[in-house]
């Protein structure tokens, strides 16, 4: 097999340094706060965190998604998520939102699913490896992440169209540009692009070297793959930005700097913050408590109230982040929470939202049918649900298969489930 595709393409005519010291806060400069720009907007919603490079760059980000000097050509964009587990979670949402937020605004987005790097493991924001997955375990998982992918971005084309013209909505498997790679020839034609000392330098690295357990050689070179993978997308799609969580940023650094040595082009990178439990620990998988985004796994009623159960602390950030309503609306729900506390109008507003995006608009209808049967009585609500809404809604609840002899009270049957405890007869009533 030939070695990598190593092609230098110039998308726009390179001049000056870019600068690599350092990483911008957005807004801190006007350059990347125009009025009403997309970036500015993610912005204020609390989406966008961070843009890599800072300066030095002969067109700066936000001139890519300013119609006024990129000729109206749409950008394109792209985030990765790992098949570490069968679904996505609550935790990558925001990532998925920035791509949607892009989508919308008329560009061309890539989710891209890392059949190949999940084998590896991505050390960034760990303090130990993890669990080795086999072959055939990372192929199901990325199988099933596709298919979420593509059902999500089909629920917002349905259900939250804007009326304008979007971009399209792309999903790639990296395992498709490396299964046929030799390691040999991989690493003759990549690995003499990266440093060491650069590599080394990362946080995410230091963190691992520092630690008892260390750091092993597989995920150590996750980031010259993932370094990779952008250039792939910027070769073949004309990916020119990254979108990552905060813990991506040493990763989309060393995409940058593959591409540029190798193009002299410049790329950037965006990252949104990271999502926490309220004792601060990261929503996943790992660290166990990841609300899932398969229904499977987590039903949409779960989804909803996991939601509805969020502080008036942190829910008007929720909205800006997790649903597409439009700021002043969202100020307008918060002033009537101010009046109306009890109706934890905004929580409602927040959760119907996500579980919407997530399950569709019948997922969201399921999740309020078992809200009323469960917390509000509701047997009209109980009557029309169907067996897989009240398997979900008593899903923790114990189950006992009976063969109950003709004439059997509805208290015998209790208790030859186990439901009460012995104790007098009562009044029995045939069943």
């Amino acid at each position: 097999m030939a070695a990598p595709m190593l092609r230098c393409t110039s998308w726009v005519r390179w001049c000056g340094t870019p600068g690599l010291s350092g990483v911008l806060l957005l807004g801190l400069r006007a350059a990347h706060s125009g009025a009403q720009g997309l970036l500015a907007a993610q912005k204020a919603r609390g989406l966008f965190k961070e843009f890599f490079p800072d300066r030095g760059t002969k067109i700066e980000l936000p001139e890519l998604f300013d119609r006024r000097t990129a000729g109206h050509l749409p950008q394109t964009i792209y985030c990765g998520f790992d098949p570490t587990a069968d679904s996505l979670h609550v935790g990558h949402l925001l990532t998925l939102l920035g791509l949607f937020h892009f989508q919308r605004a008329g560009h061309n987005v890539i989710a891209l699913v890392g059949g190949a790097t999940a084998r590896l493991g991505d050390p960034s924001g760990r303090t130990k490896e993890r669990e080795a997955l086999d072959a055939e375990c990372v192929q199901s998982n990325a199988r099933a992440l596709r298919r979420e992918l593509e059902t999500l971005a089909a629920h917002h084309q349905q259900l939250f169209t804007n009326g304008r013209t979007w971009g399209s909505f792309t999903v790639l498997d990296n395992s498709s540009w490396y299964q046929q790679q030799h390691l040999v020839d991989f690493l003759a034609a990549v690995g003499g692009h990266f440093r060491m000392g650069t590599l080394l330098s990362r946080q995410s690295v230091q963190t691992r070297l520092k630690s008892p357990e260390g750091m092993s050689l597989a995920e150590f070179l996750y980031q010259v793959l993932q370094a990779y993978d952008f250039y792939y997308l910027f070769q073949r799609y004309g990916c020119r930005v990254q979108l990552g969580g905060s813990d991506q940023l040493g990763n989309i650094m060393s995409g940058y700097e593959f591409i540029h040595k190798l193009t002299g082009e410049d790329v950037f990178g965006i990252t949104v913050p990271l999502i926490t439990s309220t004792t601060g620990a990261k929503l996943g998988k790992s660290a166990g408590n990841a609300v899932w985004l398969n229904r499977d796994k987590t039903s949409p009623f779960e989804l909803y109230q996991f939601f509805v159960r969020q502080q008036d602390d942190s829910v008007e950030r929720y909205l800006k982040l997790f649903t597409f309503l439009p700021l002043p609306e969202i100020d307008h729900i918060m002033q009537q929470h101010v009046k109306e506390p009890e109706k934890r109008g905004p929580q409602k507003r927040l959760a119907a939202e996500v579980t919407k995006l997530v399950h569709g608009q019948e997922g969201l209808d399921s999740a309020k049918r078992c809200t009323q049967a469960l917390y509000h009585s509701s047997i009209d609500a109980l009557e029309v649900m169907s067996d897989q809404e009240l398997k979900e809604l008593f899903k923790e609840a114990s189950f006992s298969e009976l063969v109950l002899d003709p004439g059997t009270s509805v208290l015998d049957t209790c208790r030859k489930a186990n439901a009460i405890p012995d104790g007098p007869r009562g009044f029995p009533v045939a069943v």
